[in-house]
């Protein structure tokens, strides 16, 4: 098998587009990557793209090909859906494809539309990443769900809206300079706790926006890269992905993640890396409590203990292993189908060198992304490394 790297990465910027179709945010993306890549568009032999909503939010299927399409390239192209995990397991195959051996240049990424629905329409679009029978049917929704998971770890291993307050605050600080992020703005952990009660105990600002963006990543075998003497020096090494029953009814407890255990034990054997090794990481954060469940899943913190990580400044950018340097869902934004290719972008201009949060994590060697979908029925996790 042959190792697999990042040649190139592109991102749009993501907020409120409602003007902008999907098919032309994409496109943006995937030109950008292409440039940053140096690779010419007849090399690219494998489209995957995640995509969410598209069939509601657009009435359009059958998106692989348009997307491929505009992008200027005519190859197979697949679009996967695994609701926010869209993208990650996208990335997740080119990954699998390049390593195989069956493709040396694979584009993979995403892209949502969704400023253009209504709240209303947009709640109700995302919920059927849930249980329709047992859960949508009862008036589930997302915000209500991650509401129910907070109350069962509090009510578990103790903490408090304080503690997830302070993982707002810190995603918030880190999108500042980041030119793609939806927000450039400072909260206080005071603003965080008197903002709008959304699902008790999770609040407004517990929550990432509805985003519309698109991201891109052009995969390369080592060989290729060599072969065509491409500055690449950001590798993937591990990937894993896992699952867990899709209705919270269904599951031993709603306070830990199993599917990102599994996901993050296969990514770390397959890289010959250990949580100890990580210098870096960026998680699955639509909600703050998400963050919590996400570095204890990850095995960076036991279960329980998670809680409070960011009020004590081990998660913050000066921190010991920092979370989210992009502002994570949170703040950067969360364009469901873009998000895991968003997340391999992030890291890869962290690894590099040429984020504007790099400077915080310049010794950095080994970082970890982790795309969940639903209430983490599916997560998928990848390790990151750089050439030093």
């Amino acid at each position: 098998m042959t190792g697999v790297r990042v040649a190139g990465v592109g991102l749009t910027q993501f907020g409120r587009q409602p003007e902008r179709t999907g098919r032309d945010l994409f496109a943006e993306a995937a030109l950008a990557a292409r440039e940053d890549a140096g690779v010419p568009g007849d090399e690219i032999e494998e489209i995957n793209y995640g995509n969410f909503m598209g069939s509601l939010a657009e009435r359009q299927g059958h998106q692989a090909p348009l997307m491929a399409e505009m992008v200027g390239v005519n190859c197979p192209a697949t679009r996967y859906e695994e609701a926010c995990a869209s993208a990650g397991v996208a990335v997740r195959e080119a990954v699998r494809t390049v390593r195989s051996g069956e493709a040396d240049v694979v584009l993979a990424g995403g892209c949502e539309r969704m400023t253009n629905l209504s709240t209303a329409a947009v709640t109700e679009g995302l919920a059927t990443a849930a249980d329709d029978l047992y859960e949508i049917r009862a008036g589930i929704t997302f915000p209500s769900a991650y509401a129910l998971m907070a109350r069962a770890y509090f009510d578990r291993f103790g903490g408090s809206r304080e503690d997830l307050a302070h993982v707002a605050v810190k995603n918030h600080d880190n999108a500042l300079p980041n030119e793609y992020a939806q927000f450039h703005r400072e909260i206080t952990v005071e603003e965080a706790l008197d903002a709008p009660m959304v699902a008790d105990p999770l609040g407004l600002l517990d929550a990432c926006p509805v985003t519309d963006g698109a991201s891109a990543v052009v995969f390369v075998s080592e060989e290729y890269a060599e072969a065509n003497d491409l500055d690449a020096p950001v590798s993937v090494t591990g990937s894993g992905q896992g699952g867990d029953n899709l209705a919270l009814q269904s599951r031993e407890h709603l306070a830990v993640t199993p599917a990102t255990e599994r996901a993050a034990s296969e990514a770390y054997a397959e890289a010959g890396r250990e949580p100890a090794d990580v210098d870096l990481v960026e998680v699955h954060d639509c909600f703050t409590i998400a963050e919590v469940m996400a570095i204890e899943g990850l095995g960076f913190y036991e279960t329980g203990e998670g809680i409070g990580a960011a009020r004590r400044g081990e998660t913050t950018a000066t921190g010991d292993r920092p979370v989210n340097l992009s502002g994570g869902l949170k703040a950067k934004g969360h364009p469901v189908g873009a998000t895991g290719g968003s997340q391999i972008a992030e890291m890869t201009r962290l690894l590099r060198g040429d984020h504007p949060n790099s400077d915080h994590v310049s010794d950095a060697t080994v970082g970890v992304t982790h795309n969940a979908g639903g209430t983490v029925a599916s997560a998928v996790v990848h390790v990151l490394e750089v050439d030093r």
